[in-house]
């Protein structure tokens, strides 16, 4: 049993950082679907970044690095933009009409690394394209 002790220990290490960076990989991408979301509105909000970023804030606050006091979206830990695209835009929306596209970029904490599986900090970036509702 005094073997396995430290192979238990490393495993359930193992497990919490993969348990960690799903939870944040998730919030991101929920992050992206909402301001992207709001970005469809009309033509006027697909590139309100400052709407854009208060609406992906709110869905990150549950991350441990993201408080209550972050209302900054151009930078560690969080990068949000918002862009207008249409057939002449580059890139292009998908099918050549208007859509607004939000890209959100998160940093969690720095964890344990575990070497050749996990490292010490993850960086997740979603981009989402959405047509104008208008």
């Amino acid at each position: 049993m005094a073997l396995m002790l430290p192979w238990l220990a490393f495993l359930f290490v193992g497990a919490f950082d993969w348990g960690y960076y799903a939870h944040a990989l998730i919030s991101t991408e929920d992050a992206a679907r909402v301001a992207g979301t709001y970005a469809a509105t009309a033509t006027s909000t697909a590139t309100d970044t400052t709407n854009v970023c208060l609406f992906a804030l709110e869905e990150l606050r549950i991350v441990p690095n993201i408080s209550s006091s972050t209302t900054s979206c151009n930078g560690s830990p969080v990068s949000v933009t918002a862009a207008l695209l249409n057939s002449t835009t580059t890139p292009t929306s998908a099918d050549g009409q208007n859509a607004a596209q939000v890209s959100v970029t998160y940093t969690t904490l720095q964890l344990i690394p575990i070497p050749g599986l996990l490292q010490k900090q993850a960086t997740f970036n979603r981009i989402v394209q959405m047509r104008l509702r208008n």
